[in-house]
């Protein structure tokens, strides 16, 4: 059985965001990723050459926000 489930790491603890489908004391192997940013994996889709920070800055930049329609 494999499957991936999101985590925080908090104070030497990874806190999981839901429940596992596991018996007690079972055993497992734990793979542990860096969660990206939308822009981070998004990263050359566009073209862009400069830093991921600064895209990210300028995707979450209220000013080039999507309008809504009245």
């Amino acid at each position: 059985m494999s499957f991936e489930v999101e985590a925080v790491y908090e104070n030497g603890v990874l806190k999981l965001d839901q429940l596992l489908p596991l018996e007690e004391h079972q055993r497992v192997k734990v793979v542990v990723q860096e969660k990206f940013s939308v822009a981070r994996q998004a990263y050359g889709i566009i073209g862009w050459k400069g830093e991921p920070e600064a895209i990210r800055k300028i995707a979450l930049d209220p000013e080039f926000g999507v309008s809504e329609s009245p």
